[in-house]
């Protein structure tokens, strides 16, 4: 079984409702039309009920998509506008939130409005990015849902599934951050690699293999930017000794247990990770596109780690299907909450 078809496997046992904000985007819909015909979770589309139906429906030329299970809310006609009003002059009335500027938002961003609903318990997560940025994306949550309890840092990762691979376990990886941290420090890079080993676990079911990425092998090249991988690994090492944690890495060091071997002789994880920590945002990205394009991977994410309720964000090129894999993360995210 796959990846993410055992993803979709344990959702189906406990199904919880994603909110997706962007009825607008047919990729969306076709999403949410699939993930409802495969009873993998129960799906609130945001907007104009005409308008989503008149999507669903298609140009000309484009198939009619059964969306008819899926619950439609428009935040212009809702009973539970003035609740979602409440809470978020509640959560934000320290920057001076009023009332008419809560309506104004939930009505007109429907991203905030999805991401209230989470807070009300009326939404399990939700899932948005198709055609916003991560900015957008991550701003409301942040906001109304806060950080969850005991996390150092919000940050976001990448599975990363490779086709006919015999690295990492059985070709799947976590990629980390690739989706938000520009430029962690030591303590935000340790933070970073708990995160993703913890994310490894639940989500991948098998024990998490940690390489803290760069590009030096033990020394093998100096410079502040090595430096700071190498403190980070001793931060990682001591804050979280339940989990294999080592480095700092070249990525074939990290990943091919005969270079792992030869560039470092006295690791027990050289050659043998499966958790991938990059050095910066820019490493992360380009890495995990990369992977997803030459080695025709699939890429779900980014999903993000330490937010107080599921809200994953997408890469504005996904597909539907990427849409589809992501809506089954956050549904066996939210039910392991």
């Amino acid at each position: 079984m796959s990846f993410i078809d055992g993803i979709k496997e344990r959702a189906k046992k406990n199904m919880k409702t994603i909110v997706l904000p962007e009825s607008d985007d047919r990729r969306t819909l076709e999403a949410a039309s699939k993930i409802l015909a495969e009873g993998v979770a129960n799906i609130v589309l945001v907007g104009n009920k005409a308008a989503i139906e008149k999507g669903a429906k298609g140009k000309e030329g484009e198939p009619s998509l059964d969306i008819s299970k899926a619950i439609i809310i428009d935040p212009d006609n809702t009973e539970k506008l003035q609740e979602y009003i409440d809470i978020l002059v509640e959560v934000r009335k320290s920057k001076g939130m009023t009332p008419e500027q809560a309506k104004e938002l939930l009505t007109k961003d429907y991203l905030y409005f999805a991401v209230t609903m989470v807070k009300a318990g009326d939404a399990d997560g939700m899932v948005s990015g198709a055609v916003h940025s991560t900015a957008d994306t991550l701003r409301p949550s942040l906001q109304i849902l806060k950080t969850a309890p005991g996390t150092k840092l919000v940050s976001a990762f990448f599975v990363i599934v490779v086709p006919n691979c015999e690295f990492g376990e059985e070709g799947t990886f976590i990629f980390s951050d690739a989706g938000l941290n520009q430029n962690p420090n030591a303590e935000e890079l340790a933070a970073i690699a708990g995160s993703s080993a913890k994310s490894f676990g639940s989500l991948v079911g098998k024990e998490p293999v940690v390489a803290m990425l760069s590009h030096s092998t033990k020394g093998s090249a100096k410079h502040p930017d090595v430096d700071k991988v190498v403190e980070a690994t001793k931060i990682a090492k001591e804050l979280y000794p339940e989990y294999k944690i080592d480095g700092e890495f070249q990525l074939d060091a990290a990943i091919v247990p005969s270079v792992g071997a030869s560039k470092a002789p006295g690791s027990d994880i050289a050659g043998k990770a499966n958790v991938l920590i990059f050095p910066d945002l820019d490493a992360g990205n380009i890495g995990y596109k990369l992977v997803q394009r030459l080695a025709k991977a699939e890429a779900y994410g980014p999903i993000t780690q330490g937010i107080a309720k599921p809200v994953n964000d997408l890469s504005r090129g996904c597909s539907a299907d990427d849409i589809v894999g992501v809506i089954a993360i956050t549904a066996v995210q939210a039910a392991e909450a």
